[in-house]
């Protein structure tokens, strides 16, 4: 692995492969095929919450062949839980449609996140009647409430989000931007925090944000300084008015690289169509009733994802990568999915597949020797060994350099 980039993303093992009754099994041809990645490729999930509910009849083969189509190229989903959706009236919170979604996804074999537990956005309007102190109350309530129900189905978690912006959040008054004045933002960050960790503290715990510059530098480190728990840093990237390039990415990566935690690229969306105007600040305030997508703008999407991957894959502090839009016409109308709107899968799509279980995944033949011993190398993630009429399962990590393998 000497002069390879992606080195870090791969490891070695040392196999000694035996039979159930312990003998060694020599001089044999077995198929040493990867199932999953360590790394997380992710998409937003949203669409398993219908299809896991109570889906009209009409409509339930066209999500099942999307649902599908999703399964076959990730294995990280993000599941929406904005508390004015998740619990549009107090004390009746949609705890069941997101649990059936989760467990339907963690049945195969994709990690969960759950985004956001506070926001200022999508808030739940039954929070207005109270004051601060009441209000932060219920929202450390609800974390705790829901990151102990879902611990062990869903153990990643949007902590909090865009935070940057928060108390000075003036398109509209809500309930966190309220309390975000009033104690600041380490403060909320801090109380979220402390209640998320001591619900789960085992989860991995994110602050995410859309602001790449200084000013979500400093908030890190404020919180850090102040022994806020976080886990991994999120890092936005919604590209609708034109992709930041290799130079941008590369200079944001080295500005979050030195708190040496991992990074999650958390919500990415690079359009097929027409861009959004450069003057328009706030990218929901772009309001259309059509956005299609376009022969020369899904070139364009497929060709920049390719090389945004390839960097972000590249780098040893990114851990994930989280395309926003599965499908075209999902937030702001844009087509900014992988399938275009009829399920029909873009040049993205078959480029993605290409590098994720293609180009970065292992699958060949090993022999074992005289004493059933053979050597794997490949990408992290979770293999089986396959002979005929026999297979086990084994994780390939930089942690465990030998391992006795047992054929079944």
């Amino acid at each position: 692995m000497k002069n390879d980039k992606l080195a870090h993303r791969k490891a070695q093992c040392k196999l000694r492969i035996v039979d159930e009754q312990g003998n060694v099994v020599a001089g044999t041809k077995l198929t040493f095929r990867q199932t999953n990645h360590e790394f997380l490729f992710g998409c937003g999930a949203f669409d398993f919450v219908p299809y896991t509910n109570s889906v009209d009849q009409d409509t339930v083969g066209f999500l099942k062949d999307r649902v599908d189509k999703w399964l076959a190229l990730y294995n990280y989903g993000t599941l929406p839980f904005y508390l004015g959706q998740f619990e549009p009236e107090e004390g009746k919170p949609e705890t069941a449609s997101r649990m059936n979604a989760a467990k339907f996804l963690r049945e195969h074999n994709v990690d969960v996140k759950g985004h956001p537990l506070c926001w200022h956005t999508a808030c739940a309007n039954w929070l207005m009647k109270y004051d601060n102190k009441t209000i932060l109350k219920k929202q450390l309530q609800r974390i705790e409430r829901d990151v102990a129900d879902f611990k062990g189905t869903i153990d990643i978690w949007d902590v909090i989000n865009e935070v940057v912006i928060m108390p000075i959040f003036d398109k509209y008054d809500n309930a966190i931007t309220r309390v975000c004045k009033d104690i600041g933002r380490v403060g909320i960050i801090k109380e979220t925090f402390a209640a998320a960790k001591a619900a789960n503290p085992d989860a991995r715990l994110l602050i995410n944000d859309f602001n790449t510059s200084i000013s979500y530098e400093i908030l890190i480190d404020g919180c850090l300084q102040a022994g806020v728990p976080i886990s991994t840093i999120g890092i936005q990237s919604h590209q609708h008015q034109g992709y930041w390039g290799a130079e941008k990415l590369e200079e944001v990566l080295e500005r979050y690289e030195h708190f040496g935690l991992p990074i999650h690229f958390t919500e990415n969306t690079l359009v097929s169509g027409d861009l959004i105007p450069p003057g328009i600040e706030d990218l929901n305030d772009f309001q259309v009733t059509e956005w299609p997508t376009t022969p020369e703008g899904e070139e364009r999407q497929m060709k920049q994802t390719e090389e945004m991957y390839r960097i972000l894959f590249a780098h040893p502090k990114v851990e994930a990568i989280t395309g926003w839009d599965f499908a075209d016409g999902a937030w702001l109308n844009a087509p900014s999915g992988v399938i275009r709107r009829d399920n029909s899968v873009k040049p993205v799509y078959e480029k993605l597949m290409q590098m994720i279980k293609g180009e970065w995944w292992t699958d060949y033949e090993i022999c074992t020797d005289e004493n059933g011993m053979a050597q794997v190398e490949g990408f992290k993630g979770d293999y089986v060994l396959e002979m005929p009429g026999k297979s086990s399962a084994m994780k390939l990590t930089s942690d465990v350099p030998e391992m006795q393998i047992i054929m079944k």
